[in-house]
């Protein structure tokens, strides 16, 4: 008998079959709210444990039914629209922290909310120095979306933060990757946006949490001012722990050149950490040393970890040298032919552009192709991460065909059946 899809198969009380691994309440069928991408979901499953999550992935593939793990959802679009969704499994049970004999790591849960990681953490005087944008994030989320915020300058990205992470494959087989081994937790799970497994915890490091923090904030009006900022020897001398930039949209034609802050005005924030009298010492200096408007606060500016693309605009992650990334951003606006937002961790050489969300599917596309043609000279790399449904559909969104290869080597690897996400990752060359 000819093995029946999920989208045309009745639904012989799947419901009732996700209810008994999960408990009842935590199995429903899929509203408005729980599409992906734009594509609408027919149920959603939360597992209390991890043997219910082997047990929902074991029904998904008897049953053949694709899977899109969520976490609080504030990133369950990046990468794209999956090709179907069947079942959103909610890692929000799979949650907890558990303390290990070495003080400088932590086990977190999946679905943990990191927010909820640093109240517990700072209650010894310690920290994670994951600061994603996303506020309500959970830790899996996090991961899965290589999100990092203002201390990757210093610390790197999710993928430098983890020892160890454990997950289950497409057939709900446990595994468990540690630093160190062949297969690397960035490798493996950290940025693949629920296309290669179910994370279900993370061993994450640990640090003290500094005594002091002040900002040292300078106006810029363009790229190059951002980059002849940021390519002084004044800016490492000081030891940032964060070197971050707003660039958004130039003024209009005839607003003077005023202090930062004004509408039209960029800025250059330094953030510094450590003891009090140290880090007034230095955020002295550097004010001293950038001379002009530069001024030291004890807050951030209001735009600090804060991504710039609303919710209806296309967010282009853009990677380059440092030194490159001025010239990156100079094209970027050519191609677009008008200004965009643009804000990052200049000193690490990562941003996020905000480009506009009513550009045609063509349009964005030769956008996009130009971009890449002006990163691929200079060692750099774009990604989207979110866009309106319909501009999914042109395949120049997800990036050169060059980099396919790995792409499907890896989906074939760990996710033959396409059970995670199908779609997200291309399944062939």
């Amino acid at each position: 008998m000819e093995n029946a899809t999920a989208s045309n198969r009745p639904a012989l009380g799947m419901q009732g079959r996700l209810a008994r691994i999960c408990g009842p309440g935590f199995a429903r069928p899929a509203g408005a709210a729980d599409e992906v991408g734009g594509v609408p979901a027919r149920w959603v499953a939360a597992p209390g444990t991890a043997a219910d999550a082997v047990e929902l992935l074991r029904l998904a593939a008897e049953h053949d039914l694709a899977v899109v793990p969520r976490g609080a959802g504030t990133k369950i679009d990046w990468g794209g629209a999956p090709s179907r969704v069947d079942l959103v499994l909610d890692t929000g049970r799979l949650a907890g922290i558990e303390e290990s004999a070495d003080p400088s790591t932590v086990e977190v849960g999946a679905g943990t909310p990191l927010r909820a990681v640093r109240a517990v953490l700072a209650r010894t005087g310690r920290r994670l120095t994951l600061d994603p944008p996303s506020a309500d994030a959970t830790v899996g989320g996090v991961i899965a979306a290589d999100e990092a915020g203002p201390l990757r300058h210093r610390y790197g990205g999710p993928a430098d933060q983890v020892s160890a992470v454990r997950y289950l494959d497409a057939h709900g087989a446990p595994a468990t990757v540690s630093r160190g081994a062949d297969v690397t937790p960035a490798q493996l799970l950290c940025g693949s946006r629920g296309t290669l497994g179910l994370l279900l915890s993370a061993t994450l490091r640990v640090r003290p949490a500094p005594p002091s923090r002040i900002w040292v904030s300078h106006p810029v009006w363009t790229p190059l001012e951002m980059h002849d900022l940021v390519q002084g020897a004044r800016v490492e001398a000081a030891e940032p722990a964060a070197v971050e930039v707003d660039l958004p949209a130039v003024p209009p034609r005839g607003q003077r050149r005023v202090a930062a802050g004004t509408a039209g005005a960029g800025t250059l924030a330094i953030m510094l950490e450590g003891g009090p009298a140290d880090v007034r010492e230095r955020a002295n200096w550097l004010v001293d040393a950038f001379g002009g408007d530069a001024h030291a606060t004890g807050r951030p500016p209001p735009w600090w970890g804060r991504y710039p693309a609303g919710p209806t605009e296309i967010a282009v992650r853009i990677e380059a040298p440092v030194g490159e990334l001025h010239a990156v951003v100079y094209a970027l606006r050519d191609a677009v032919g008008a200004p965009v937002a643009v804000r990052g961790s200049a000193g690490f050489g990562s941003v996020q552009a905000a480009l506009p969300g009513d550009l045609p599917p063509g349009r964005a596309a030769a956008i996009l192709a130009a971009l890449r043609g002006v990163l691929l000279a200079r060692r750099g790399r774009c990604e989207v991460l979110a866009a309106p449904p319909r501009l999914w559909q042109v395949t120049d969104v997800r990036g050169p065909r060059s980099h396919r290869p790995r792409a499907v080597a890896l989906k074939q690897h760990f996710d033959p059946q396409q059970r995670f996400a199908p779609g997200r990752l291309p399944d062939r060359e």
